[in-house]
């Protein structure tokens, strides 16, 4: 019998023999020990690998846990330091609306004290105006008053009359005037720093008043003043006013 035969044969009648013959099977076992583990070292071993699988599992389910606590703590950071954001920028909202609105009534009460100050001066300003349009009148009249006396020969008499009846201005009111006499001639005039249309109708009814009154027609109406409305002037040619804007265009009487 050759080798492959007898293998053969092996294999065909082995199990039979090993479950009926304890005594040959117990000799294979102990023969072919050094091949494979026992069945105490195979449980012990599979036991190992069993503490070892848990061991790896019970690992990576504490870096789970420890991932998932780290995951959450920084959730919780990340929360935190949103909320702190948002009310710190809603702290900086509210307060740039408070800033906003204490700089919109800041302005306004700087407005109204520039407004304010400004009709003030405008005030005084005009108060100014008055006075010195009335000491540059008066200013005019002693100056021409003097130039005529001194130059010319003629008395300059300064009228005010009160006017009872309110011919002149609608109500009873003094009326002041210029009346220059020069060799019998009278010449009424008028002495202002400035003189619009309403002045210069005013001046030719101050001046009926006063030939009215005295009983004498007027030789001459006379306007001198530097700031002659244009519709004034209009006015004096129609009703027959000389007017001069400087006293030195006055050259004879």
């Amino acid at each position: 019998m050759n080798a492959e035969s007898l293998k053969e044969s092996i294999r065909r009648e082995l199990p039979e023999i090993l479950r009926t013959d304890p005594e040959f099977r117990a000799y294979l076992l102990n023969l072919t020990r050094e091949e494979y583990a026992g069945r105490t070292e195979t449980n012990d071993r599979f036991y190992e690998l069993l503490g070892e699988l848990r061991r790896d599992r019970e690992k990576n389910e504490r870096k789970w846990e420890e991932n998932n606590r780290k995951w959450d703590e920084q959730q919780r950071e990340d929360k935190r330091k949103w909320d702190e954001n948002n009310l710190k920028w809603a702290e900086q909202n509210r307060q740039w609306r408070e800033d906003q609105a204490a700089a919109r009534e800041e302005f306004r009460l700087v407005h109204e004290e520039i407004m304010a100050q400004a009709k003030k001066f405008d005030r005084s300003i005009g108060a100014l105006g008055a006075r010195w349009g009335l000491q540059s009148e008066k200013a005019f009249r002693d100056a021409l008053a003097g130039i005529l006396e001194d130059s010319f020969g003629v008395q300059v008499i300064n009228v005010n009359e009160y006017d009872d009846q309110g011919e002149v201005f609608g109500r009873p009111d003094q009326v002041e005037l210029d009346v220059i006499i020069q060799n019998g001639l009278l010449l009424i005039c008028e002495l202002k720093s400035s003189i619009d249309k309403a002045g210069m109708y005013s001046f030719e009814r101050k001046a009926r008043f006063y030939e009215r009154r005295h009983g004498r027609t007027a030789n001459r109406l006379i306007v001198i003043s530097p700031m002659i409305d244009a519709r004034a002037a209009k006015v004096a040619e129609r009703l027959g006013i000389e007017t001069y804007g400087d006293s030195t265009e006055l050259k004879a009487l």
